[in-house]
């Protein structure tokens, strides 16, 4: 597994195909986040592990004992999508890198807090990001490559994960984009300008037959967001 970063400045997706990618989604902790086990070869990346990384941890390893976890990335700084990460690295070892972009690594421990004291919800404290992404960085795992998008508004470090694999293009949007909606934006570093602006920059990048997976929920489509979210429409037509 590697973590590379674009020597462009105008950042272009790279829609050739690599290698094959298996996704097991398992929805986890308080508010049923979506953790995604992203398994290309022997290797797989775990994104957005919720909660419980113990038990994560456990499953992957009984479900997928063929495969390896080399890192552990998360799409946004929120505790419900951090939640695990103390424990997988219990289980895993410090050897398994935790990956975040670099505008959300001073919001983890900060949601953590705020968890706490506006739901009554615990996190365990998570490590320290070992790397910190921006958009145009590259994580390479068995032989696929995930490309980083970067879609602030949710919050101010927000990406998504975009594959171009064999089988098709993937895109993990974590709370970005839901089905005829986007994230919230009245959490602490929220903007619904902000997101409005990623989503349009989101869209006019991703093909129409990705599918995307989202943070909570059910996943959908690209070409099904063009026709049914008014969010995106609206971004797209008026010049975000």
């Amino acid at each position: 597994m590697t973590a590379t970063s674009s020597p462009d400045s105008a950042f272009a997706l790279d829609l050739t195909p690599h290698g094959t990618l298996a996704i097991e989604v398992v929805e986890n902790g308080p508010i049923q986040t979506n953790t995604y086990f992203a398994i290309s070869g022997d290797e797989a990346v775990v994104i957005d592990p919720a909660w419980e990384g113990g038990k994560l941890a456990a499953h992957f390893a009984e479900a997928h004992p063929d495969a390896r976890i080399v890192a552990l990335v998360c799409t946004h700084g929120h505790s419900d999508h951090t939640g695990g990460l103390a424990g997988m690295r219990d289980a895993l070892g410090e050897q398994v890198p935790f990956i975040i972009s670099a505008d959300d690594a001073a919001l983890v421990d900060q949601h953590i807090v705020w968890f706490r004291e506006n739901w009554g919800i615990e996190t365990e404290q998570p490590p320290a990001p070992d790397r910190l992404l921006a958009e145009g960085d590259t994580i390479a795992f068995g032989d696929v490559r995930m490309q980083v998008i970067a879609t602030p508004g949710h919050t101010p470090g927000g990406i998504v994960l975009f594959c171009a694999t064999e089988e098709g293009d993937v895109a993990f949007c974590g709370d970005t984009l839901f089905p005829g909606s986007h994230g919230r934006t009245d959490l602490p570093g929220g903007s619904e300008t902000t997101i409005m602006h990623s989503l349009a920059h989101l869209f006019r990048l991703l093909p129409e037959d990705t599918i995307c997976l989202c943070g909570h929920g059910p996943s959908t489509t690209v070409a099904a967001e063009l026709e049914n979210n008014p969010f995106v429409r609206r971004a797209l037509s008026t010049g975000y």
